[in-house]
């Protein structure tokens, strides 16, 4: 038996050189994090705040916009995490894609899922849809961090799920103007909390009657044209900034800090004369022509 210890020994040692490589590798492998986003809970909460109604109908939400900001508050807090994708749950009749929504999916490292809507308007399956993905990513290790944003009760089995397999569930709130628009169960459960304020939205919901442009009988500029204006703005950003202030976008590309986004988008309105607001392609036209002229400087 004496002749077997240094064969055991050895396979010992190899066994925990295999360990070592691979606590190596789990510890170079970035952590992952991902934003759900309760459409629901965000249009009638923001809408409130910012507008003083619910009514969708009343107020314009400009969701690229405000999709590039959380998607840059995220990135400032899970500092050391790289984002899987934006998910954005909202309902719909039948589930079929209303223009709004089909806009919101043609947009990078954002799916769209789509619960039903019943003859009050009201979402139906949009929590069950969240609670799938949730559990799905966190059993399959695909996130680490999950930032939600939404208030339901019923949301509650989402964050427990998740919770199960190991992720840590961030909640994400909207200024209430009174009262809590945030289920307390669910304040309950989460890892952690953040409240975003009336600032952080402003920039995003409008009232309908306040519109600064109106994009009807005005003619839609062409692509090229909104990239030539992008870059026009690139270089105005840069010659007051200076070439040191690079370092606060590079890192973030192809997203710009969201208030760099929103100055960007304000300062082409009022060049063309034109409502970029809902016109996907032509913010992402703005953006590559911003970020084209950005590249050429360093």
């Amino acid at each position: 038996m004496n002749d077997d210890l240094p064969d055991l020994a050895a396979r010992i040692d190899r066994t925990n050189e295999l360990l070592t490589r691979m606590l190596a590798e789990v510890a170079k492998t970035p952590s992952t994090h991902a934003i759900f986003v309760d459409a629901g809970y965000l249009y009638a909460a923001a809408g409130r705040l910012v507008a003083g109604t619910e009514d969708r109908r009343a107020f314009d939400l400009d969701a690229e916009g405000l999709i590039e900001a959380l998607i840059d508050r995220a990135r400032s807090i899970f500092a050391d995490s790289r984002l899987l994708r934006v998910y954005w749950y909202d309902g719909a009749r039948r589930r079929i894609h209303t223009s709004e929504q089909q806009s919101i999916a043609e947009l990078p490292d954002v799916k769209v899922r789509l619960g039903n809507l019943n003859a009050n308007n009201q979402q139906k399956g949009v929590d069950s849809l969240i609670r799938t993905d949730l559990e799905s990513l966190a059993r399959h290790r695909a996130i680490s961090d999950a930032a939600l944003l939404g208030g339901d009760e019923d949301l509650v089995s989402a964050v427990e799920a998740a919770q199960g397999y190991g992720a840590r569930v961030h909640l994400w709130g909207i200024e209430a103007s009174e009262g809590r628009n945030q289920a307390e169960p669910l304040l309950w459960e989460v890892d952690s909390q953040r409240t975003l304020d009336l600032d952080f939205f402003k920039p995003y919901v409008s009232r309908r009657t306040a519109a600064a442009y109106e994009t009807t009988g005005a003619n839609r500029p062409t692509r090229e044209a909104v990239r030539f204006v992008g870059a026009q703005i690139a270089a105005k950003w840069l010659a007051a900034r200076g070439r040191e202030a690079l370092a606060e976008l590079l890192p973030g590309h192809p997203y710009l800090p969201g208030s760099v986004d929103q100055d960007l988008l304000v300062e082409a309105e009022g060049i063309l004369q034109y409502s970029l607001r809902g016109q996907a392609d032509l913010r992402r036209a703005l953006r590559d022509g911003f970020w084209e002229h950005v590249q050429t400087q360093y």
